[in-house]
């Protein structure tokens, strides 16, 4: 049932104890009551620009204190900017009557003892600062702008020894180096064992939703409806496949196509025909993930990624600090044991680094003691995301040049969490889980096809093609006609 009046707060006055004063704290919209009255112990809210996010927390963590005396309460955003600007300057004038705010400590405190405190995480290294500390209550503010770990870390302080059933916050919208976190849990719902599905709830909050901030705003929608698609899709109607930061936008995972292969690039494993290229992709990763990926080539250049060795412990972008002698080892029991290797000869292709020396044996001279060989692959990094794009490509048909079956989990649940560099605006986030990704990349590298508008040609002319990057010419040039049709054959 929703609040048919203004919701207010009654509370003592701290410059005189025995004075009780009701504050109004305003009226929520539907999904705002929804979000107040919800008791699972974690709480996701919004999924769009505009749906009230940050009303809902400030009127929810005051409701609480008020109710709950001697309750302490943490609200977290990104940068103290943002935690200035959208919450302490406000819950300082909502409480003001009623609450002691200390700037050298960021806590207000209430006349019953309960407190709020307030805290930003732009690095991890601030989250040092929770060392020892337990919240009844925890708000992450715009979640999605925090990583996963960081999430993890700071909800990890949830405890102590008081009744009080534990709560978290999670307000989001699609998009942020947290995306691929928050979307598994309140929207995907795949769970792990050690969560418990009844403990999650979602409440999709549009702009439409929020009518307070319609009235008031009434060109806002308009100006949602303005913005690129991506963000479009994002901020105006809450879509969690696409958000804006995203790298390979056109990623796509559509079951329903798996069988005829058009419009998705996650497709049912199939037998790979005797004659088709193989090819290993690697990435070293010792604490951090490394990534082995098998990918068949078919006689038109189609690209079909059908096996994985993933070094992830399960936290994100950890590493189980396998030795290489140990990553060897695997590499050659999957591919003497794997039906669609067994007997095959595979090219190698790994990351440049591994052929360091560095005053030791490289990695990659390690590797070679167990028979397991690689070429240095390509790094060029910008020319490598492209090769990437132009595979995902639909052609009219809806058919790319490229396909992922759907047993590399990893490989799915990776790439479309890529976002950019927000200094390096043409490149991947390093910092973010992409260790497949690259060895995709060498690979891609290995067999660069030129943008889709390439394939509908008949001949191809080395000195006449649309390839800025120069990823096709030296392909190209010196080869027949019927080495060049074969090679570019959809």
């Amino acid at each position: 049932m929703a609040f048919k009046s203004l919701l207010g707060v009654t509370a003592m006055n701290t410059a005189n104890s025995r004075r009780l004063q009701t504050v109004q704290l305003g009226t929520p919209s539907p999904k705002q009551d929804m979000f107040l009255r919800c008791h699972r112990k974690y709480i996701g809210y919004g999924g769009a620009r505009g749906g009230g996010k940050s009303w809902a927390v400030r009127v929810k963590a005051i409701l609480l204190a008020q109710r709950f005396p001697g309750i302490h309460l943490l609200i977290v955003r990104r940068t103290y900017k943002e935690l200035e600007g959208n919450h302490i300057r406000t819950l300082r004038a909502m409480t003001r009557d009623f609450a002691a705010y200390n700037s050298t400590e960021k806590l207000l405190t209430f006349s019953n003892g309960s407190m709020i405190e307030f805290m930003y995480c732009a690095r991890d290294a601030d989250l040092d600062k929770l060392q020892g500390l337990e919240y009844d209550v925890i708000f992450l503010d715009e979640a999605t702008q925090l990583s996963e770990y960081q999430m993890r870390t700071i909800t990890a302080t949830l405890r102590g020894v008081n009744d009080f059933p534990k709560r978290v916050y999670y307000t989001c919208n699609p998009g942020g180096q947290g995306h691929q976190y928050i979307k598994r849990l309140f929207i995907d719902k795949q769970y792990k064992p050690s969560e418990n599905p009844n403990e999650y709830a979602f409440i999709q909050a549009l702009v439409d939703d929020n009518k307070a901030l319609m009235e008031s705003q009434p060109d806002y929608l308009a100006q949602l409806e303005a913005l690129p698609k991506a963000l479009r899709e994002a901020w105006r109607y809450g879509r969690w496949d696409v958000f804006a930061g995203q790298v390979f936008t056109e990623f796509t995972d559509a079951p329903e196509h798996y069988a005829d292969k058009r419009y998705t690039h996650v497709i049912e494993p199939f037998p790979i025909p005797i004659g088709w290229n193989i090819y290993r992709g690697f990435d070293w990763g010792y604490s951090k993930p490394f990534s082995v990926g098998w990918y068949a080539v078919a006689p038109s250049g189609r690209m079909y990624r059908f096996a994985e060795l993933y070094g992830c412990t399960g936290e994100p972008n950890e590493g189980v600090q396998w030795t290489v002698d140990h990553v060897a080892e695997e590499i050659r029991r999957m591919e003497e044991e794997h039906p669609y290797m067994k007997g095959r000869h595979v090219f190698g292709i790994a990351d440049p680094a591994i052929f360091a020396e560095d005053g030791g044996e490289s990695i990659a001279e390690t590797m070679e003691k167990h028979r397991v060989y690689f070429d240095r692959g390509d790094h060029q990094r910008i020319p490598g995301k492209m090769q990437c794009h132009y595979r995902l490509a639909f052609d009219d048909d809806g058919r790319p040049m490229f396909y992922v079956f759907n047993t590399c989990k990893h490989f799915i649940r990776c790439i479309p969490a890529l976002m950019y560099d927000e200094t390096r605006v043409e490149d991947i986030d390093t910092s973010l889980e992409d260790h497949n990704y690259d060895e995709w990349r060498y690979v891609c590298m290995a067999r660069p096809i030129a943008p889709r508008e390439m394939h509908h040609k008949k001949i191809i002319d080395p000195n006449n093609i649309d390839d800025p990057l120069n990823m096709v010419r030296d392909k190209v040039e010196g080869q027949t006609t019927d080495d060049i049709l074969t090679f570019y054959e959809v």
